[in-house]
């Protein structure tokens, strides 16, 4: 049987891992505030943990999260391109490092897609001299140009607080039916995981050091109409 002092210290050890860390649950469309997971799929971390990190650069747990490969009752929102969104997090994002939103269009029903397909960067925010986006919310629109169809609409912040050890990706991703769209095939795409490399020089800078000048967010050029 664990003694009282082993069991107070497990549960300052779960309080501690995840008080360091946040993940986007909730997403606003026309104006709503829909609750949290009711459009963004949920991982399949333990209660304790559910708002941790993915830090395996080789996982396709990079792509939606630990389990958001499948859906899991997820609902699809109907939206028209062109439209305002928001991802909302549960406290607000604290460790420094940019923030990205990704799209990659479903084969068919995106309830059923994995995100193994071609994925396409439509943001990012990155630092303005010091001072990095630390926000409780996240607000864009869908590329009014990209064609009809089902998509998995994805946000990414890395968090660069650690340098030497490996980042931190806190990763969502809503389920998302684009309508009155165009024509548009977006381009550059990438594979998630794979678009992004323990080499690339965003993720290796070291904030500590002053002024962040010249910074490139890590992944692929952003996608424009």
């Amino acid at each position: 049987m664990k003694s009282t002092f082993q069991l107070a210290a497990a549960a300052v050890f779960a309080v501690n891992s995840v008080a360091g860390h946040y993940i986007f649950q909730q997403f606003t469309a026309g104006g709503t505030k829909y609750p949290a997971w009711k459009y963004i799929r949920r991982n399949s971390n333990p209660d304790w943990l559910q708002n941790g990190p993915v830090v395996d650069l080789s996982s396709t747990d990079l792509r939606c999260n630990v389990g958001g490969q499948v859906s899991n009752g997820t609902e699809t929102i109907t939206m028209n391109a062109g439209d305002q969104f928001t991802f909302s997090l549960d406290t607000a994002v604290y460790h420094a490092g940019p923030v990205s939103l990704y799209m990659s269009k479903a084969p068919g029903a995106v309830a059923d897609y994995d995100g193994s397909g071609d994925w396409f960067k439509i943001w990012d925010w990155g630092p303005q001299g010091n001072n990095w986006p630390l926000r409780d919310s996240y607000t864009q629109n869908i590329p009014r140009c990209i064609p009809d169809g089902e998509y998995l609409l994805r946000i990414q912040q890395i968090g660069l607080h650690n340098p030497g050890a490996a980042p931190q990706f806190y990763i969502s991703c809503a389920q998302v039916k684009v309508v009155n769209g165009g024509s548009t095939t977006p381009s550059p795409t990438a594979k998630l995981p794979g678009a992004i490399k323990s080499s690339d020089p965003g993720l290796n800078v070291n904030i500590y050091n002053g002024a962040i000048t010249n910074y490139v967010v890590p992944g692929p050029k952003v996608f424009s109409c």
